[in-house]
């Protein structure tokens, strides 16, 4: 196959390493497994393709937005993570519900009913929501065995050491026009804090030196519970939105308008069971993210081909044992230092969204959407209707949205 050239080859396995950093980093989180993680991102990235007409270069990855609703969900009491992937298997279907519908309807009618001071706040509040896990994960809450080698300090001079490291890389060969390595950021301070983990002696080799070359993913199936679907499905209406952020951003970066070829049906399409796929094996929700895009934008590299090779590698990787055992014994202090950085950078990221579009907070009723929203997102507010509960991002969201339709009628219905 002319394509398939050494070349392309050599680019789908660093597209592979650019993704891998914010791939494993949610089962590294959440307790889900790294080797399903990936072996669902390569599936469903393969999966996507095939559906948007083998024309967008995108790498699906698992997506932080749902971080939150895992955690809320499997953390609870009675609670497990079979249940937050059966919250993820909805949520991929509201994708695809939400496709159907964008198949005979403007695009712009989403923009209306979710305009950024909606979906700004909406973008800090994941980051938000996810920090108390970053620090109880530098400072050693969630591995007690650590700290009583190492104490709480030694726990927080390691997530310092990688956390520096990620800055470093990220400004430093930035500055010195080393744009590849600029984008590694994630992966450079994972491998540099685990390094130190190593000498410093917290890091257990017992399950690499037991794992086998080759093996199947842990694979598992979801529990499905009204409360569970209830804190996780309204999340997929933030990944709906961010969505089309990216497929617009990808887009702008290639030159092309894929909202309208081959249409953002067909990527929510493939987005939504990818995702449902993902979680009906024991997997994260796989969406497009920005670091695929700021991969494309910095490497150059358009063909959707390389992403395909990229994916293949990943479900490569997935079968080897020995490879995700090593990334399973990564110590919850490194993993703390590098979410401390990813998770304050998605709130910036929403900050700015807010700013790139001017939103006007002089506007009272603007203000008091925001208001809401974040009091209600970072307040622990609850409610439960019978066996649904609402609360969280989820709550967040539909209170916005609502606040939004209510408040903003009239301006909304003149456009």
């Amino acid at each position: 196959m002319k394509d398939l050239s050494s070349k392309n080859i050599i680019m789908g396995l660093q597209h592979t390493f650019v993704m891998f950093g914010a791939t494993v980093l949610v089962p590294l989180i959440t307790g889900l497994d790294v080797g399903v993680t990936l072996f669902a991102a390569g599936i469903g990235t393969l999966l996507f393709h095939f559906l948007t007409k083998f024309q967008v270069p995108v790498f699906l990855g698992s997506s932080f937005a749902f971080i939150p609703g895992i955690i809320a969900v499997s953390t609870a009491e009675g609670g497990s993570l079979p249940e937050a992937l059966g919250g993820i298997v909805i949520a991929g279907l509201l994708y695809i519900v939400v496709a159907f519908i964008f198949k005979f309807v403007n695009a712009e009618v989403l923009h209306k009913i979710l305009p950024p001071f909606v979906t700004g706040p909406i973008i800090v509040l994941i980051g938000l929501i996810l920090a108390p896990v970053a620090i109880k994960n530098a400072n050693g809450t969630f591995a007690p065995d650590i700290v009583e080698k190492i104490g709480i300090n030694g726990c927080w001079g390691i997530a310092l050491f990688t956390f520096t490291v990620a800055v470093f890389v990220k400004i430093y060969f930035l500055k010195k026009g080393l744009k590849f390595l600029s984008m590694l950021p994630v992966l450079i301070s994972l491998i540099s804090g685990y390094m130190l983990a190593i000498i410093v002696g917290i890091v257990d080799f017992t399950s690499i030196t037991e794992a086998n070359w080759f093996g199947i993913p842990n694979f598992s199936l979801p529990v499905f519970t009204t409360r569970s679907i209830s804190i996780i499905v309204p999340i997929a209406v933030v990944t709906i939105v961010e969505h089309f952020g990216d497929i617009l951003a990808i887009g702008n970066v290639v030159g092309k308008d894929f909202i309208e070829k081959p249409g953002i049906h067909r990527t929510l399409l493939g987005d939504g069971i990818a995702t449902s796929l993902s979680a009906l094996i024991g997997g994260p929700a796989n969406t497009t993210y920005s670091e695929n895009t700021g991969a494309v934008a910095l490497t150059g590299v358009y063909n959707p081909l390389i992403m395909r090779i990229a994916a293949v590698f990943a479900i490569v990787l997935s079968v080897v044992p020995k490879f995700t055992s090593i990334i399973s014994t990564i110590p919850g202090p490194v993993i703390g230092g590098i979410s401390i950085l990813l998770f304050g950078m998605i709130s910036s990221i929403g900050i700015k969204n807010m700013v790139d579009h001017k939103v006007d907070f002089t506007n009272p009723k603007i203000l008091m959407i925001s208001a809401a929203m974040l009091v209600l997102g970072l307040g622990g507010a609850q409610f439960n209707f019978g066996k649904i509960e609402l609360s969280g991002l989820g709550l967040s969201a539909i209170v916005g949205i609502l606040m939004n339709l209510i408040l903003n009628f009239n301006e909304i219905k003149k456009k």
